[in-house]
């Protein structure tokens, strides 16, 4: 039976709204299966690396991991009655992103319950007091057996053993809960009986049955004839979440006509949480209700209360008290990026996605209802997308010259009053294309040259720059071939490639200007991506006196 209980129970899983669930049972050992993930998304286990398959880390407890096979196992044990306290349906919920998709999948897992829980009374030992005057029949309400289990494995039926003088009958709560009662069967009588001892047990459903026993001891008293009276019988009060500890929220009252031991009323919390026992304390003098600790609209929105009023006689009355918690503005938007990138080209197509967020609020009503923003004057907008998630996409085309990095900021506000709000900056580089072609400093250049000047004389210099980046904007120069005289043009004049933003221009043989008097040159700068530029440049070829008269 255990080992059918420790059985992986798969339930049939929906892709719409890209939604995932299974059940898996409580206090499973780490490492135990929940779900093929990747089966379910229709990737194969190679697929998942280069996809980007992975679990979002929202900073919280984490209880499932995904393996490289695609997986989904547990990553710890989970105790479901530690989780999920009083809720009938246990269900803990992660998101898998896939971020080549740009897609978010939310996985469910309910958490199924195993009778792992034997039910128990918080007063094992129960004193109760009634007077001998009590009626045959009366009833007296007893502290119930409390099981985190739930269904069939939480409390199913109350056994009482001990005299005559008592009976047990189990009444429905207004929750379904079962509530044991001790009916009076017979009439007491102090002088022959001063005390009654029984044994309470409650059983739960579970194969096979797990118990809880309990100890009662009946005083039986004088007379008392009148009861305690709540005024009134149902208490209700509001309270913001951020009233101070130590603060009165409610008094409860009662009349009892009735003087001395007999007419003196103590207060006691008869039925209660956990989780309320932690945060409210009841004077049980002055039925003052007092908070002991601090609350949070987030954490639990309201509690019910069962007071009880004996006085000393043993004779009680039950009021009912709900505290409503009212939600205050205590929590900023969570703005988390859940995927961006860190470069992108600058020929990139408007409307490229660079980012995905997620925004939440723990807040309700309009202190969760959250805006998000971009700072205005940058080249990209926000876009909704399902649930609180957002993209940030490129509204036109990027200039890298004009802008070769950008800090933008996204902001969450709420709708609280003073607002609440947080932001995350996403740094995005822009990566150059080769969109510039050199350009010369001048369109045309000329230069005076003396004749007779030794080979690698300087004739000058141009200069061509390149507004792109890295190897775009890496400049070599060279002549266009021509002829001068029948001899190729290089052979009289020459320019390096390799020098960067300056092209230099030397002779490689002395000129004559009796020969040639002028040169006209066409210097090409080319970028490292092959766009070009041209410019002309004349050289003039001076004359010196190198010949002598001929007569």
């Amino acid at each position: 039976e255990r080992a059918l209980l420790c059985c992986v129970l798969l339930s049939a899983w929906q892709s719409a709204w890209g939604q995932l669930r299974y059940s898996v049972p409580e206090e499973m050992p780490k490492g135990s299966f929940v779900g093929d993930v990747a089966k379910d998304l229709g990737l194969q286990p190679p697929a998942l690396r280069d996809r980007g398959v992975r679990i979002l880390d929202r900073g919280g407890a984490q209880y499932f991991a995904l393996q490289k096979t695609g997986h989904l196992v547990t990553a710890e044990r989970i105790d479901r009655e530690q989780l999920c306290e009083s809720v009938p349906e246990c269900v803990l919920r992660c998101e898998v992103i896939v971020e080549s998709e740009m897609q978010i999948y939310e996985v469910e897992v309910e958490i199924a319950d195993i009778n792992d829980n034997a039910p128990s009374f918080k007063d094992v030992d129960m004193q109760l007091t009634i007077s001998e005057m009590t009626s045959p029949g009366s009833r007296f309400p007893l502290r119930d057996a409390q099981d985190p289990d739930s269904g069939r494995n939480s409390v199913q039926r109350y056994e009482l053993s001990g005299d005559e003088h008592f009976s047990l009958a189990v009444q429905a709560g207004p929750g379904g809960d079962r509530r044991p009662e001790l009916v009076l069967a017979k009439a007491l009588d102090r002088e022959e009986v001063a005390f009654h001892d029984l044994v309470l047990r409650g059983m739960d459903g579970g194969e096979p049955s797990r118990t809880g026993t309990a100890r009662i001891r009946v005083a039986v008293l004088d007379a008392n004839d009148n009861t305690p009276v709540f005024s009134p019988a149902e208490y209700a009060v509001r309270v913001p979440e951020d009233v101070p500890v130590g603060s009165v929220l409610v008094t409860v009252t009662t009349i009892d006509p009735d003087e001395g031991s007999n007419g003196h009323v103590k207060y006691s919390l008869r039925k209660i949480s956990r989780r309320a026992s932690e945060l409210f304390y009841l004077d049980p003098e002055r039925g003052e209700i007092s908070l002991k600790d601090n609350l949070d609209f987030e954490g639990g929105v309201s509690y019910e209360l069962e007071v009880q009023a004996h006085d000393g006689g043993g004779l009680f009355d039950t009021a009912k008290v709900a505290i409503v918690v009212t939600d205050v503005n205590d929590n900023a938007p969570d703005l988390t990026v859940s995927s961006s990138q860190g470069a992108i080209s600058e020929d990139a197509p408007s409307g490229t996605v660079v980012a995905l967020l997620h925004v939440q609020d723990k807040d309700s009503g309009t202190n969760g209802d959250v805006r998000c923003s971009l700072d205005r004057g940058f080249p990209f907008r926000l876009e909704s997308l399902r649930g609180s998630y957002y993209r940030v996409v490129t509204s036109r085309e990027l200039d890298r010259e004009e802008v070769s990095e950008y800090n933008v900021t996204v902001r969450a506000v709420d709708g609280g009053s003073p607002a609440l709000w947080s932001i995350a900056v996403l740094a995005l580089r822009v990566l150059d294309v080769n969109d510039n072609a050199p350009m010369f400093a001048e369109e045309s250049y000329s230069a005076r040259v003396p004749e007779n000047n030794a080979a690698g004389a300087l004739v000058l210099t141009v200069r061509a720059s390149d507004a792109d980046w890295g190897q775009n904007a890496r400049v070599r120069y060279r002549l266009a071939e021509g002829r001068v005289r029948g001899s190729p043009l290089s052979s009289y004049v020459s320019v390096q490639a390799e020098t960067g933003a300056v092209g230099i221009i030397t002779l490689h043989e002395a000129l004559d200007f009796e020969d040639t008097r002028s040169y006209t040159l066409l210097v090409e700068a080319r970028d490292g991506g092959g766009l070009v530029a041209h410019c002309e440049v004349e050289v003039e070829v001076v004359d010196v006196n190198d010949n002598t008269p001929e007569i």
